[in-house]
């Protein structure tokens, strides 16, 4: 789902540095106000997670690839704030390091992954958690759906970026991206639910942790 440079048009690029721009510098004021100190090793253990989770890619139509994301669990744990700058962090050394996504493309990638991959999954969470109930089932029922709708959401994004910019038609890469993406959601899906599962027989505490 990383975006290379030279696949989107200046007004995507700027429009989609703004925002996410924005949404990073609100993501550093609410996690300064709302995560102790007992939550920044959980940060890193995440971002360490989800970097190598992310190193599993494929190519799709439209010089994109197709990978988990992991926003989902990061938000469920530890709320959207801390995932946007978790997925911000996972991205721009991606960016840096291995050259997995281009550099005027960061902030689509961190928009697309980061801020609406967090924020989605996170409420999808809560809002299932709320109509199934806070216990074990509603808990993984919210994850796997969390995570779905995370990876489905994020791809939609990635390919009306693509196709605003002229990169592939929308008739092409819509269908490229969430159809190969609602798998991946999938396998995406029951991977967020085997951690969460993990998490709820060892560290149940955890999943408090979680605050808009």
């Amino acid at each position: 789902m990383h975006i290379p440079d030279g696949f989107l048009n200046v007004a995507t690029v700027a429009t989609t540095c703004a925002v996410s721009a924005g949404g990073v510098g609100g993501a550093v004021r609410m996690v300064g106000k709302k995560l102790g100190e007992k939550q920044v090793p959980l940060m890193g253990i995440l971002a360490a997670f989800i970097f190598a989770a992310q190193m599993l890619n494929f190519p799709v139509a439209g010089g994109t690839s197709g990978h988990v994301i992991g926003a989902a669990l990061a938000a469920i744990l530890l709320g959207p704030w801390a995932a946007v700058l978790i997925m911000s962090c996972v991205l721009i050394a991606q960016s840096l390091i291995f050259q997995d996504g281009g550099l005027l493309a960061l902030g689509a990638n961190i928009f697309n992954m980061g801020i609406v991959a967090s924020f989605s999954a996170y409420y999808i969470y809560k809002l299932v958690t709320w109509l199934a109930g806070a216990n074990r089932r509603g808990t993984l029922i919210g994850g796997f759906l969390a995570a779905w709708f995370s990876v489905f959401l994020a791809s939609t994004c990635c390919a009306i970026e693509l196709a605003l910019s002229g990169s592939s038609p929308f008739g092409v890469v819509l269908p490229a991206m969430a159809g190969v993406h609602a798998l991946i959601g999938i396998g995406e899906g029951l991977i967020t639910g085997v951690v969460l599962s993990l998490v709820l027989a060892t560290r149940a505490d955890l999943l408090q942790l979680q605050r808009t």
